[in-house]
């Protein structure tokens, strides 16, 4: 008979303890810690962009836009998560008892990785659908030029688009700002992946 391993559960509190000593960030989901893989150059100068495109488009208004170190608690899901980029409205809504800890994003972006983009585009985006104030998610390839967009136009209701033209320009209704997918892309090189 070969015996199970039984995989460690861990409480809320057990996690926030370790995760501020961590040097690594790690979810949490119902109980388990996942430690969250260091990303590629493409990766993260994609979110870089994106990151530089929305905190120079939204200066001097009344959101505050995160790249990847801010957590996120989901608590329908009891999930801590690490979006890639995040904008929120100010001010921030902290999760009780914690300065570390946002609650309320209204735009997520995540940067596919082929380890993650079936949760990024499954799991996750069922999550991230149970915040209250979340309007609009992204997710955006780093292996080619392709730009996945979810709109939020009523309860329950998401609109689709995507993008494979660089030359396209893409509108986020959230904000009334527009970036062009080049953009997303600018200094990317896809022979590497």
């Amino acid at each position: 008979m070969i015996a199970q391993s039984e995989t460690k559960r861990y409480t809320i509190e057990e996690y926030l303890e370790l995760e501020i000593a961590s040097e690594t960030r790690n979810e949490y989901h119902n109980g388990e810690i996942i430690p969250m893989t260091g990303g590629t150059p493409n990766h993260n100068d994609i979110a870089g962009n994106l990151y530089i495109l929305l905190k120079s488009a939204l200066r001097g208004k009344d959101y505050r836009t995160f790249y990847t170190d801010q957590r996120l608690w989901i608590p329908s899901r009891s999930l801590y998560t690490y979006p890639d980029v995040m904008v929120l409205p100010k001010p921030l809504e902290l999760q009780t008892g914690r300065k570390d800890t946002v609650v309320n994003p209204f735009f997520i972006a995540e940067v596919l990785s082929k380890s993650t983009q079936n949760y990024d585009r499954g799991e996750k985006f069922v999550a991230y659908r149970t915040i209250p104030t979340f309007r609009e998610y992204l997710l955006i390839d780093q292996y080619r030029v392709h730009v996945e967009h979810h709109v939020k136009t009523a309860a329950h209701q998401w609109l689709f688009s995507e993008y494979d033209d660089p030359n396209v320009t893409l509108s986020l209704s959230t904000f009334e700002i527009t970036i062009q997918i080049a953009k997303l892309y600018e200094n990317i090189d896809f022979s590497t992946v």
